[in-house]
């Protein structure tokens, strides 16, 4: 068994570490999550180099919204360039239309600069405007490999039914799903079972659930734990039922 992806938000070094040593297996690098998590300094990316090896995709947002000026993207394309200098595996990014559909155009224009890279599609997602369309419009985006989600823009409490059935019904979906968003402990056996092997969390892995507090190792091991577990128990009833 391949084991399920774990993936943990970082605004610091301090955030990756803890990451790194509690067991998860990538780390999401954002800042200012006041806004739902825009780009850091490339700075940032170079200090966790120096203290973990842990994979790492960066954040490329530059605004509390889901489109993307030209002006945007020629920034962008200088921040992806000096994170991947820096050390960055890959990047997490995601645009809108102003009528709420995958900007495909806007998304390409960035990832082709980067098509040695791995990258998320991130929860830009859940606020289109039809999101059977934009999952259909993802298939066209080369290097894709996760896409951030909660299955709808209210978090995984309000989504994790549509998570479930996109998972079970659509395999380019289910082979991407990372779900995030408000994810809990209790959502996991769900999507476990529904086929959904990587998942995502932030305020879940610091005390009192505060973006004021560092990542917490223990907290991280125990979701390591978790998510391990219930897969190996999904699988388990899965093969009970061939």
């Amino acid at each position: 068994m391949t084991r399920p992806l774990l993936e943990v938000i970082a605004l610091g070094a301090a955030d990756a570490v803890a990451a790194a040593d509690g067991g998860a297996d990538r780390v999401e690098l954002v800042t200012a999550m006041d806004a739902d998590g825009l780009s850091p300094e490339p700075s940032v990316v170079e200090e966790i180099r120096r203290r973990t090896e842990m994979p790492l995709r960066v954040m490329l947002r530059l605004a509390d919204n889901f489109t993307a000026t030209g002006a945007e993207l020629s920034r962008l394309h200088g921040l992806a360039a000096a994170y991947a200098q820096a050390g960055a595996e890959g990047f997490v990014l995601g645009f809108l239309t102003p009528t709420l559909e995958v900007d495909l155009d806007a998304t390409r224009a960035l990832v082709k600069e980067f098509a040695d890279r791995p990258w998320t599609f991130h929860r830009a997602i859940d606020h289109a405007l039809d999101q059977d369309r934009a999952w259909w419009d993802l298939r066209e985006l080369p290097g894709l490999t996760h896409v951030l989600t909660a299955g709808s823009a209210r978090g995984v409490e309000a989504g994790i039914d549509d998570l479930v059935r996109r998972a079970k019904t659509d395999p380019f979906a289910a082979g991407r799903i990372m779900a995030g968003g408000g994810l809990r402990a209790e959502h996991v056996p769900w999507l476990a079972q529904a086929g959904v092997r990587a998942f995502h969390v932030g305020t879940a892995v610091r005390p009192d659930r505060s973006w004021k507090a560092y990542v917490d190792a223990g907290y991280v091991r125990a979701w390591r734990t978790l998510i391990d577990d219930e897969v190996v128990r999904a699988l388990d009833v899965a093969g009970g039922a061939l």
